[in-house]
């Protein structure tokens, strides 16, 4: 907190902390917020040392802590993830116009994907359908991974250039 110098005065530790987790509350709610409203994200992996990215559906729990997205077994995506299950995802909510410097919000996901294990397959699921009811068939084919990212960190920008770091606890 910043006051004019004749006003300054010392914001104590306990202050700035709740301030801090008010703030971290608010990007929280707008996170969810964005990550509901977005159906399209882009995905990037790696593999054999180069990066790689792509547009995929996704969905979020309701805690954040996992995002699911759905591929075919034969992608480049699915076998850099068998290589190195580091992924980081972006959603935003950009207009492609000169107003997003100002207003657009992106979220970077960062964390470690890999195919939902039988037992939470119905769930998980059930959750991505509620989002992506006209991939049904998609993700019931044979050849198709439903797959998590659980999630480490997001990084939230808003205006162009303010980042701020939520970290997720698994």
């Amino acid at each position: 907190m910043r006051l004019p110098e004749h006003g300054r005065r010392e914001v104590s530790g306990e202050l700035q902390k709740a301030m801090m987790d008010k703030d971290i509350v608010k990007v929280r709610k707008d996170l969810k917020k964005l990550l509901q409203s977005q159906p399209l994200a882009v995905l990037s992996t790696q593999g054999r040392g180069q990066p790689y990215a792509s547009l995929v559906a996704f969905a979020s729990s309701r805690d954040l802590k996992r995002l699911y997205f759905a591929t075919h077994r034969s992608t480049r995506k699915y076998a850099n993830i068998l290589e190195d299950s580091r992924v980081a995802m972006l959603a935003d909510n950009r207009s492609n116009t000169v107003s997003d410097f100002r207003w657009a919000t992106a979220a970077t996901a960062t964390g470690r994907a890999v195919e939902v294990e039988a037992r939470e397959i119905n769930e998980a699921s059930k959750l991505f359908l509620t989002k992506h009811p006209n991939l049904e068939r998609f993700i019931q084919s044979p050849g198709c991974a439903l797959c998590e990212i659980r999630v480490h960190t997001y990084f939230v920008v808003t205006r162009f250039q303010s980042v701020v770091e939520v970290p997720i606890a698994l």
